[in-house]
C-alpha cells in the first residue's frame, strides 16, 4: 500500500467543520472551510444503528482533522477506499491506513485521534458505521461478539474490495437522492456491500479456517502469480494445491482471506483486465481478444465480460 508522508500539516477540530441538513436529500452535509480546499461528507442515517457516509476531499494543504467521540455502543466501521489514501492515528499512537482499492474493517469503543489528508490529493471513501445492535439483529448476539472486542481501536481486516461491492458503490454514488425511493436504493446497495465485505469475517475459526501468517501470505502470492502466468490455460485447483503442497481446502481459504475471491474468480479478474486493455487500445476483433485471454467461444467471453464490467465488449470498441 502507498505510504503516506505528512510532516507539516494544518490541524482542524472536527467540531469546526460546518454541519448542515440537506432536506431534499435526507442527509447531513459536513463541509471543510473553503480556504482549506474542497471537502465534504454526506451523512445518511439508514437505520438507528447504521450510517452511510460518502466523503470527498482534496485539501490545499496537508491536513489533520482531530476528533474525540465516545460511542453509546461499540461501532464497526467498514471503509471502501475508492480514490487516494488517508491515515488515522489514535491518541495512543496506533495507525490505520485507508487505501484506494481496499476495504478496511475496524471496530471502536471510542474514537480519539486525527485523520490525515495529503495536499492536492483527491480522496473518495464510502464508510458504513454500524452499531452492535445492528449486528445482533442480523447475526445474533453470540455471532456478532466476534466483531467487537474490548479495545478502543481494532483492525479486523484490510483486503482488496470485492468486485460486487464496487458495482454497488457505483450505484450508490449514481443514485438520484431527490427521488422518492432514494432511501430504498441506498439501503439496498448498502446491504449488498456489507454482505459482501463482512461475510468472510463471520467467525472464521468456527468453520475451521487456518491460521494466517507470513508463510500463508507468501503461499497466497505464489498461487496468484501462477494464475497470472497461466491465466489463458490455468491449472486445476487440485494441481495448483499440489504445486503449493497444501490441501484444496486451505487453497480456497487463502484466496478468500487474502483476495476476497475464489481461484477461478481471480482468473476471471485477470482475463477481464487483459481483455479490456486489448479492446480499448487495439483494433483486434472481439473473437481474437476472447481467444487471447483463454475463451474458446466469443459468445461465452462476451457474456462474462458484460457480467463483469456491466457493458458489452462492443461498447468498449466503439469508444476508440
Amino acid at each position: 500500500m502507498t505510504e503516506i508522508k505528512i510532516t507539516r500539516y494544518k490541524r482542524l477540530n472536527s467540531d469546526d467543520l460546518s454541519m448542515q441538513p440537506v432536506p431534499q436529500q435526507n442527509c447531513l452535509r459536513q463541509s471543510l472551510p473553503s480556504q482549506l480546499g474542497e471537502g465534504r461528507s454526506l451523512i445518511f442515517q439508514l437505520d438507528p444503528a447504521l450510517s452511510y457516509i460518502e466523503t470527498t476531499y482534496q485539501p490545499l494543504h496537508d491536513l489533520a482533522i482531530t476528533s474525540k467521540i465516545d460511542f453509546d455502543e461499540p461501532r464497526l466501521v467498514v471503509t471502501l477506499g475508492l480514490a487516494g489514501h488517508t491515515r488515522f492515528i489514535d491518541s495512543a499512537g496506533h495507525e490505520l491506513t485507508f487505501s484506494e482499492g481496499h476495504t478496511t474493517i475496524t471496530s471502536f469503543d471510542s474514537s480519539d485521534g486525527e485523520r490525515q489528508y495529503q495536499a492536492n490529493k483527491p480522496i473518495k471513501q464510502l464508510r458504513f458505521s454500524i452499531g452492535k445492535r445492528w449486528m445482533d439483529r442480523y447475526l445474533g448476539e453470540n455471532e456478532s461478539e466476534f466483531f467487537f472486542r474490548k479495545n478502543p481501536l481494532q483492525l479486523l481486516s484490510c483486503r482488496p474490495t470485492r468486485h460486487q461491492s464496487l458495482t454497488a458503490a457505483r450505484q450508490l454514488l449514481g443514485c438520484d437522492l431527490s427521488a422518492p425511493l432514494a432511501p430504498l436504493m441506498l439501503n439496498g446497495q448498502a446491504m449488498m456491500i456489507l454482505a459482501n465485505e463482512l461475510g468472510s469475517l463471520c467467525r472464521p475459526e468456527k468453520y475451521g479456517y487456518a491460521r494466517f501468517d507470513q508463510t500463508s501470505r507468501n503461499m497466497a502470492d505464489r498461487a496468484h502469480e501462477i494464475l497470472e502466468q497461466q491465466y489463458k490455460d490455468p491449472p486445476s485447483l487440485e494441481n495448483l494445491a499440489k504445486t503449493l503442497g497444501i490441501t484444496l481446502f486451505k487453497l480456497k481459504n487463502l484466496f478468500q482471506h487474502y483476495f476476497n475471491n475464489t481461484p477461478y474468480g481471480v482468473v476471471t479478474e485477470i482475463r477481464m483486465q487483459h481483455a479490456y486493455r486489448a479492446l480499448a487500445l487495439t483494433r483486434q476483433p472481439i473473437s481474437l481478444v476472447a481467444e487471447s485471454v483463454g475463451y474458446r467461444h466469443a459468445s461465452n467471453f462476451s457474456l462474462a465480460f458484460s457480467k463483469y464490467f456491466g457493458v458489452s465488449p462492443k461498447q468498449i470498441t466503439k469508444k476508440r
